[in-house]
This record gives C-alpha cells, sequence and structure tokens, in this order.
C-alpha cells in the first residue's frame, strides 16, 4: 500500500482556548497589526467607559500615554463588578479581561445602549499585551490585579478604602504581535474629541508624558453634535446661522440630527450608530437623506420659490456645502459585516425620515430667511451641476471624458485587464520620458502631468472639468465622475501617484489627492490609489551603489561602511534626475518596489485635513503650521 505525503488525523487538529485565539490571529480582532491596530486597542478600553456614560453612570473619562509606552485609561463609572460570575466561579471583571464575548451587553440589564457590541474589548486588549494592570473602585474598596500576557498572575486583591468608583485599566501592547508600539498623539486625539462631541457633556483628557512638556487636551462640549457641526464648518461662512437641531426618542431607539449649510462645493454628513462611525453609511443615513430631499422640495414649491416648470432640487443639489450629523442609539443595532461599518436596523430608517420631515418643515416655516437662503444655495448649485454636465459633454463631443478616446499624452499598457494594469500619475514630461523608458509595457501606463492641477476644494465641478489635466485623469481612468462614477468601468485597479521628492512636489501630491476624495472617492475606498515611494538618496562607493528612502536609512548604510571607505552621496530632488534603469530598480519593479496604499481610516480627520487645509480659509493653515512647526526639521527641501 503506498504511503501518503503526509498524514491528517485526530491529533493535527487544534483548538484554540481563552485568548490564544486573539494572539494567533490578532488582524480577525483589531483589523490590523500596523498602527491602526495599535489604536485600536486605545479605543477598546475607551469605550467601555463611554458605555458606562451611555448608561448613565460616567461622567469623566482620562487617557494618559505613558514614557514606558503603556496607556492608562480611567473612568468614575460603576466600575466592573468584582462578584463571583456563577458560570465560572471567578470574579466578574476577570471573566471580563480573559472571556471573549463575555460582558454586559449580550442582552443583559448591565447596558441599554452600547458601542462594542461584539464583547470582545478588553479581553482582545489583555490578549495583546505583555502586561495589564487593572484597578476597580467598588463597594467603598479598591480591588487590583495584575495579567502577564492575558493570564493572571494572581487573584483579584481586596485592598484600601474609598469613597469612590470606577476602573483604570493600564496595558502594555506587546511589541511581539504588534507592527509598532508607538501612539500617535493626534491619532487619538481626533478619536477622543469625536467620542466627546457624540456624548453630550462627557470629559474626556488625553495626556502624553513621553515629551518634556507634557501635552495634554481636555474635550467636553455642551452643545454635543450641534458642537461637532460647527467644528466641521470651521470659519466658512454659514448660509443658515445656527445649526438645525432635531432630537426624538421612541421605542426604535433615540434620534440627534444636527445639520448646517456653508459657502463651500463639498458635503459632509457623518452617521453614527451608538458611537460608531459608520462610514458606509445605512438606514439611518438613508432616512436622513430621503427627508431633507423630499422636505426641501416641498418647502420650495409652498413658499413659490420653485414655480411648476422647475425640476426638483436632487439631493446632490441640496447636500452641497451641507454639514451634518446623524448619531443614533440603538438597543439592538444590526450591522452588517464584522467592521460594523453599515447600520442594517430596516426599522430606523422611517424613524428617522419622520423625525427629519417634521423637524425640518417646522425649521423651514419659522426661519423663512434661512429656508429662502438655503433653497438658493441648492438652486446654485443645481445651475452649477448643469453647467458640469454641458462641460462634460462638450468635453465628451471632443472625445476628451470618453475611455474609448484616451489622451494623446497617454502612455497605455497592452493588458486590458484592470485587475493587473497599473498607471503612474507622473509629475512633468520630464519624469514622464524616463517613466515612459523604465515601465514594463505590458501592464504599466504612465500618464504626465504638467505642473499644479486645479485644487478642487475651492473650485466646483463645472471649473475642475475645465482643467486639461483633469480631463486627461478621468478620461484615462474611465470612470467618469461625481454623480456619474462608475467604480466597475476602470481601466487599472491601481493608480500611481510619482511626484519629485521636494515641496513642489509634495503639494501636487496633495492637488492629485484632493482630487480623488471629491470626486472619484470611491477609487480610493477601493484601495486603488497609491504613493509612490522614489529613493531620497544614492550611497556609492567602489562598484557599489546602495538607494536610502529616508535621512534615518542614509545614516544606517553610512554607518556600516569602514572609516576609509570612499564615498559619494546623490540628493535626488526630481524623478528625472535618476535614469530609466534606475527609475525601474527603485521605484516602479514590483520585485523591489515600495508602494504607500491611501486609505481613510479615519473620515472625521481626513475631512477635516481636506477642507481646513485645501480650502479657502487661511486662518487653519495657519495654526497647523504653527502647531508642526518643530517639526520642519523633517521637511527636505
Amino acid at each position: 500500500m503506498a504511503q501518503s505525503r503526509g498524514s491528517y488525523s485526530g491529533k493535527d487538529i487544534q483548538v484554540l482556548e481563552g485568548l490564544e485565539a486573539v494572539r494567533k490571529r490578532p488582524s480577525m480582532y483589531i483589523g490590523s497589526t500596523g498602527p491602526k491596530g495599535l489604536h485600536h486597542l486605545v479605543y477598546e478600553v475607551v469605550d467601555n467607559s463611554v458605555d458606562e456614560a451611555l448608561a448613565g453612570y460616567c461622567t469623566k473619562i482620562g487617557v494618559v500615554i505613558h514614557n514606558d509606552g503603556s496607556v492608562t485609561v480611567t473612568d468614575n463609572g460603576r466600575g466592573i463588578p468584582v462578584d463571583n460570575v456563577p458560570k465560572y466561579k471567578k470574579p466578574g471583571v476577570e471573566v471580563v479581561l480573559t472571556q471573549l464575548h463575555a460582558g454586559g451587553k449580550f442582552g443583559g440589564e448591565g447596558y441599554k445602549v452600547s458601542g462594542g457590541l461584539h464583547g470582545v474589548g478588553v479581553s482582545v486588549v489583555n490578549a495583546l499585551s505583555t502586561r495589564l494592570d487593572i484597578e476597580v473602585k467598588l463597594g467603598g474598596k479598591i480591588y487590583t490585579q495584575e495579567y502577564d500576557h492575558g493570564k493572571p498572575v494572581h487573584p483579584l486583591k481586596a485592598g484600601g478604602a474609598t469613597k469612590t468608583t470606577g476602573t483604570a485599566v493600564t496595558f502594555w501592547a506587546d511589541p511581539t504581535i504588534l507592527e509598532t508600539v508607538d501612539y500617535d498623539y493626534d491619532t487619538l486625539a481626533s478619536h477622543m474629541r469625536e467620542t466627546a462631541f457624540l456624548n453630550r457633556n462627557l470629559r474626556i483628557t488625553l495626556t502624553d508624558e513621553r515629551e518634556l512638556d507634557p501635552r495634554r487636551d481636555e474635550f467636553k462640549y455642551e452643545g454635543g453634535i450641534n458642537d461637532f457641526v460647527k467644528y466641521l464648518t470651521g470659519a466658512k461662512e454659514t448660509v443658515n446661522a445656527k445649526p438645525i437641531y432635531l432630537e426624538q426618542s421612541g421605542k426604535e431607539g433615540a434620534v440627534e440630527v444636527s445639520l448646517q449649510w456653508n459657502s463651500g462645493y463639498s458635503e459632509t454628513v457623518l452617521a453614527f450608530a451608538n458611537n460608531i462611525n459608520t462610514h458606509e453609511g445605512g438606514t439611518h443615513l438613508d432616512g436622513f437623506k430621503n427627508a431633507l430631499t423630499r422636505t426641501i422640495n416641498e418647502y420650495a414649491r409652498r413658499a413659490g420659490i420653485l414655480k411648476e416648470k422647475d425640476e426638483n432640487l436632487s439631493g446632490e443639489d441640496i447636500r452641497e456645502g451641507l454639514v451634518a450629523v446623524i448619531s443614533v442609539k440603538l438597543r439592538d443595532p444590526q450591522f452588517e459585516g464584522q467592521t460594523k461599518t453599515k447600520l442594517g436596523n430596516t426599522e430606523i430608517r422611517g424613524f428617522v425620515q419622520q423625525i427629519v420631515t417634521q423637524g425640518l418643515a417646522e425649521y423651514l416655516e419659522e426661519h423663512p430667511k434661512p429656508a429662502r437662503a438655503i433653497i438658493q444655495k441648492s438652486s446654485q448649485a443645481a445651475k452649477a451641476r448643469a453647467a458640469a454636465r454641458k462641460a462634460r459633454e462638450l468635453t465628451r463631443r471632443k472625445g476628451l471624458l470618453e475611455s474609448s478616446t484616451l489622451p494623446g499624452k497617454l502612455a497605455d499598457c497592452s493588458i486590458k485587464d484592470a485587475a493587473f494594469s497599473e498607471i503612474f500619475l507622473v509629475e512633468g514630461d520630464s519624469a514622464g520620458g524616463s517613466a515612459k523608458q523604465a515601465r514594463d509595457r505590458s501592464f504599466q501606463a504612465i500618464l504626465p502631468l504638467r505642473g499644479k492641477i486645479l485644487n478642487v476644494e475651492r473650485a466646483g465641478l463645472n471649473r475642475a472639468l475645465a482643467s486639461e489635466e483633469i480631463q486627461a485623469m478621468i478620461a484615462a481612468f474611465g470612470t467618469s465622475v461625481a454623480e456619474e462614477f462608475d467604480l466597475s468601468a476602470a481601466r487599472y485597479h491601481k493608480a500611481i501617484i510619482m511626484t519629485d521628492a521636494d515641496v513642489d512636489g509634495a503639494h501636487i501630491l496633495i492637488l492629485i489627492l484632493t482630487f480623488f476624495y471629491r470626486y472619484m472617492r470611491e477609487m480610493i475606498e477601493a484601495g486603488y490609489i497609491y504613493i509612490a515611494q522614489p529613493p531620497l538618496f544614492k550611497l556609492s562607493h567602489g562598484k557599489t551603489n546602495k538607494y536610502s528612502y529616508s535621512d534615518a536609512e542614509l545614516q544606517t548604510d553610512l554607518g556600516k561602511l569602514s572609516e576609509s571607505t570612499k564615498y559619494s552621496i546623490q540628493r535626488y530632488k526630481g524623478l528625472g534626475e535618476m535614469n530609466p534603469e534606475q527609475l525601474w530598480d527603485t521605484t516602479m519593479d514590483p520585485t523591489t518596489r515600495t508602494l504607500l496604499q491611501v486609505s481613510i481610516d479615519d473620515g472625521l480627520a481626513a475631512e477635516e485635513a481636506f477642507t481646513n487645509l485645501m480650502g479657502d480659509d487661511v486662518a487653519p493653515r495657519k495654526e497647523y503650521i504653527q502647531r508642526h512647526a518643530r517639526d520642519v526639521r523633517f521637511l527636505d527641501i
């Protein structure tokens, strides 16, 4: 009898018990082992404290990043239960820290509304930490316990007396599992700010002790999501001076809506369910949009602003320049997928629609002046949209936007399968020429861009379509743009922005990203947009050439040379300084290059960045420069 190449029997079946599964497959629980996953650990602990606030028992949360890389999260909630859980015969706090799907959020009376619905939050943090310390103040006593790689070092200890209640968790993220344990203060601050906006009067402090002069911010907003809308609007000229605020509770849940129009062109509508940013929208957002469009049009006709012969205003017209936040709190939210980015509860659609229809109609009737201004703003948007449509039709007749008529300066690839094709958006004709010579013609296309494209944050779509460079990009991608955008028609699944490593190159990169964010955002969300990473230096000694992609890498490479070695360093400020062979070897060869994939992990931070840094208002840019002035030593010009 022939022997099989490999046996497979019962002894080969591995059962991961307790928190072992988390350490084995961390990305399943925190999304990634990179920076996103690291910061997610903090959010999970904070979410537990926020659940206490939602239940009405917590008014303040503190987050501290310590010098040794640990993080402490404290709250003044009820404290995690310390009495034994009958099934496990262990204290509640130990069960919560060592068992997945354990907590007061699964049909019991612990929480009526909560964000951490999967119940794996603190246990996952414990599993992915080399050490975790917990302190619970409850029933007049202070209880403590220490964990080592997810396992308790000692039983829960009852210590001194206290008159307060609450929980404090300190954890040290495991560097052997996570790619980085270096927390970014601004990333955490953005999340804490958003959380404070969504929970009126909840005070959240964030402190960074890693600096000589510890950085500290406090977030507390009496106005809740009204303050959120004002923050997002910034210094833009507003159409309705005060945000329109709508609020109602019922058997379906609780709904809060705040909306305000400004003179800008972009739409910023953020939707949340139980404090979770539902990036993909869902039923609550559908109900809001339907009610908004119908109510504005009905009022415009009743007030005689829209005549019988006039077409209805579209949803896109009405939402131009709108900043809105929709926040719903549900007992049993149904999210589509593990990522919790789309709400699926059907009952909330009608509930939100009813609240917005009734509340907005009352506001428009009672405030005729801002109501008329809102409709005039929407009518102007409709005219601009019509002009943009005509511009598209005109350029289409000229063959400039049709995917079948590609721009003349595009050097296309021969493969027609979009999944295997990529296009390089290259700064300048000189670099474009080198890239055309360097590329693999079978799957790499080159589109040279001349100079800086139009800043679409300060211009409408009709102006954007008049730009030759933007026309060329749209035609090359084959997807069309704005409401006509069709991701399935994309001719390439990799669009790689390749610019010079200087200030002008960085500016061109941001202008292109702004265009993608505002008019082809689906390309970013689909993971089709990348940034090339050309080397900054070439270190030559003898017949050896070594490319360095950062100052730190160059210093490391220099440190490997003996003191007697003669060497030369070439600084690449422009792509055109590399010959085609060097460009291919360092930046375009899929086997050796490094690409940075563009993603939108934090919608609020992205919206804030594009609005503040690329918009008309100078003050936010000035504030940003002043805040980051000390980092200017890292800017190579």
